[in-house]
């Protein structure tokens, strides 16, 4: 249905009773294969630099910020700048067969007068992904911003080159909107940034199949998936 004004020109459709949404620090978010906790160097950062450490090389890195690291000294220097930040929000993803921290990821562009927010600064190690537990996490980030907090947009930001992210963004039900050329300067190299987005009208059926996808009954013994995510939805 096409909104128009007084003056006959077409609008947005109307938010009655809209106010802005809080952006809360969760203690925890749990799930059945992991639990996400606000990033915390003194608990995390020995086991994440443990798990970064399982890749065989340092390709995980080149599309994050930050290089790889060479000691564990340098990278819990690093978890603790970024578990200082208000905006981006990080946390680790602690696996619950384990208890160790296995990655981190983080909400970001937290823009809660438009009820918006972003999940970035995802580094995920060997320990963790191709794993239920990488699709969790990622539930849980969108749940809590979803159902807990009532956002009505939730985006996913990368580097348009940066295959992996793009097909993961596919696979979790994101809609591609744009490429937006030339938007950064990182690393000493240009990045075209490729948007996407999942709305809060569209939330209920991911919500549905993630949680089928998750069901213990959607894997063999094996631990293989009987039916895919895209199928699901």
């Amino acid at each position: 249905m096409q909104h128009t004004n007084l003056y006959g020109q077409p609008i947005g459709a109307p938010l009655p009773g809209w106010t802005a949404r809080p952006y809360q620090v969760s203690t925890a978010m749990a799930g059945q294969y992991c639990r996400l906790e606000p990033l915390n160097a003194a608990r995390h950062a020995d086991d994440l630099f443990a798990a970064y450490g399982q890749a065989p090389t340092g390709s995980d890195w080149t599309y994050m910020i930050a290089d790889p690291f060479t000691d564990v000294d340098s990278y819990r220097a690093y978890a603790e700048r970024i578990a200082a930040s208000a905006d981006p929000v990080h946390y680790a993803v602690i696996a619950l067969r384990t208890g160790r921290a296995v990655g981190t990821l983080s909400h970001m562009r937290i823009d809660p007068a438009n009820g918006i927010v972003e999940v970035g600064h995802v580094m995920f190690s060997p320990l963790l992904k191709r794993t239920p537990i990488s699709t969790e996490a990622q539930f849980l980030m969108m749940q809590h911003a979803f159902d807990t907090l009532g956002y009505r947009r939730y985006e996913w930001k990368c580097d348009a080159l940066n295959a992996p992210s793009v097909q993961a963004a596919t696979r979790l039900g994101f809609t591609a909107e744009s490429i937006f050329r030339q938007a950064l300067v990182y690393k000493g190299r240009s990045r075209d940034t490729a948007w996407f987005s999942i709305l809060d009208s569209e939330w209920p059926a991911l919500r549905s199949a993630f949680q089928r996808w998750l069901a213990p009954a959607n894997f063999d013994a094996a631990g293989q998936q009987r039916a895919t995510l895209a199928q699901l939805r």
